[in-house]
């Protein structure tokens, strides 16, 4: 353990980044132990490993005391005298106890030691690399089932795949590639988790932003995102270019960006609509395929009415009433939608009542106007003026 150890040590810290002073210290501290455990020694030692030669030497260390009561621990003035320190009660005094046969125990001691430095700077490593990719993509292969948990092969380590982040129509077998989206890393004991899904909105936005390279120059902006993992999402973009459509930029030449997305989705339907800043164009716009005639919002209570043609009313609901759903989780509106039909007969309704309503009014005015005006007593006729 001499100079291969050293010259070890400065090639871990080349290669791996580990501080090498750090591993000198460890390294001590370690062989402490050892030293202690094997030799069952209560002594307080220490040891220093040269950082040029690879020396290995043990000190017992003892404190300068006017009356000794443990030999073990303490010294008197006259012992370290005669040891040839000059040393006064409080000092310490080190004498070296190295034993002879203390190089291989080292040797090992020293060797356990880099093993598990090399692991926890390993870890380090991974950790600091996926910590600054939360809220990416990251492509790996399915490696294996741990119980309900799916493991991906990120290639330097493992992530994890939970139940409630898989897609139920989506099969994982092991060797398939494919993308996820880091939710989470966790630093533990046992090292780094790192946390994917493929349920997550965010694994839309972000596969977009791979295939749209107007989405990467922020001439196109993904504005919000609605997903029913599997089935069905809408997607709102806005521009900040005039020249640039946005919806026909996510789509692509022929629908073929919007199709790479769909084929890393498995098939889920993709709606792209166009962001408006005006709440009645947005919620209009979301309800596509659907053609709206008109919206009427309700500020306070954030609640739109779309009115759509007869023809388009179970389109703009959508089947089990997917596309409202989706269109009101895009908006952030609750959206009442009638067909022209149930409108103008809700129209004609409250027409009806209003008028209803106003002719009462009238009757009631001129009921009231008619009654009899107060009369004077009966025989309460005026006197005439008596002459003098």
């Amino acid at each position: 353990m001499n100079y291969e150890l050293i010259d070890a040590l400065r090639q871990l810290e080349k290669e791996r980044g580990i501080s090498g002073e750090s591993l000198f210290e460890a390294i001590e501290a370690a062989v402490i132990s050892a030293y202690k455990r094997h030799f069952g020694l209560q002594q307080n030692v220490r040891v220093n490993l040269d950082r040029d030669t690879g020396q290995m030497r043990v000190f017992n260390q003892r404190n300068v005391v006017e009356q000794v009561d443990d030999p073990r621990l303490e010294m008197s003035v006259e012992d370290a005298a005669q040891l040839g320190h000059d040393a006064q009660p409080g000092d310490i005094v080190e004498t070296e106890v190295t034993p002879q046969d203390f190089g291989r125990i080292a040797a090992q001691t020293a060797k356990q030691v880099v093993v598990q430095r090399i692991r926890e700077a390993e870890r380090g490593a991974i950790y600091e690399e996926f910590i600054n990719r939360e809220s990416d993509i990251v492509t790996g292969k399915v490696h294996r089932h741990d119980g309900r948990n799916i493991l991906i092969d990120l290639g330097r380590t493992d992530a994890i795949l939970l139940p409630s982040e898989r897609v139920p129509a989506e099969d994982y077998r092991p060797g398939d590639r494919l993308k996820t989206y880091i939710t989470e890393v966790r630093r533990t004991t046992k090292g780094p988790q790192i946390f994917v899904s493929r349920t997550h909105p965010g694994l839309l936005k972000r596969l977009f932003e791979l295939e749209v390279p107007e989405i990467h120059d922020g001439i196109v902006l993904i504005k919000a995102v609605a997903r029913e993992p599997g089935i069905r999402s809408k997607i709102a973009v806005s521009s900040t270019d005039d020249n640039v459509d946005p919806v026909g930029a996510c789509v692509g030449p022929r629908g073929t960006r919007v199709q790479a997305v769909v084929a890393e989705l498995k098939g889920e339907k993709i709606d792209i609509v166009r962001w408006g800043s005006a709440a009645t164009d947005f919620v209009a716009n979301a309800l596509s395929p659907a053609k709206v005639i008109t919206v009427r919002v309700d500020e306070s209570n954030r609640v739109a009415q779309a009115i759509v043609p007869d023809h388009q009313l179970s389109l703009a609901i959508g089947k089990e009433g997917q596309n409202a759903r989706l269109a009101a989780k895009l908006t952030g509106w609750r959206i009442d939608i009638k067909s022209e039909t149930q409108y103008r007969a809700l129209y004609d309704e409250k027409a009806a009542r209003l008028k209803a309503q106003a002719e009462l009014e009238q009757q009631a005015k001129e009921s009231a106007d008619e009654s009899p005006a107060d009369e004077s007593p009966a025989g309460d006729e005026p006197r005439q003026a008596e002459g003098n």
